[in-house]
């Protein structure tokens, strides 16, 4: 399986079919965060997925790429409250597993009003 297949296959998984027992397949223990508002490590991530998956996240894929070691996925995740954010995730892998984070979100994008009509996604 391609790096870019696992990571599609995490976010089907946890993400959007929120099932965090499949966690430990995917994240290594020593994972590396670089979002500040989540704690790194396997069990950093678990907290953050607990908080998270509460949300009720669905994310639908733009675009994914994958280079070397990175997969870089762009998706809009829309949470049960309606509230729609636009997200770049960055992934480094290491043996097939998830091991280190970067993103890029634009948070609650569905209360802008765009200046022209090219769409958000």
């Amino acid at each position: 399986m391609s790096n870019k297949e696992i990571v599609l296959k995490f976010y089907e998984e946890v993400f959007n079919n929120w099932d965090k027992s499949v966690i430990d397949n995917y994240i290594k223990e020593d994972y590396i965060q670089h979002n500040p508002n989540a704690e790194t490590g396997r069990e950093g991530y678990k907290k953050f997925a607990d908080f998270f998956l509460g949300l009720k996240p669905h994310m639908d894929i733009i675009f994914c790429a994958e280079e070397d070691d990175k997969v870089f996925v762009f998706f809009k995740c829309t949470l049960e409250n309606g509230a729609v954010n636009k997200v770049c995730d960055i992934y480094r892998l290491e043996d097939g597993m998830l091991a280190e984070h970067w993103d890029v979100v634009e948070h609650d994008v569905h209360l802008l009003k765009p200046v022209h009509d090219n769409g958000l996604f």
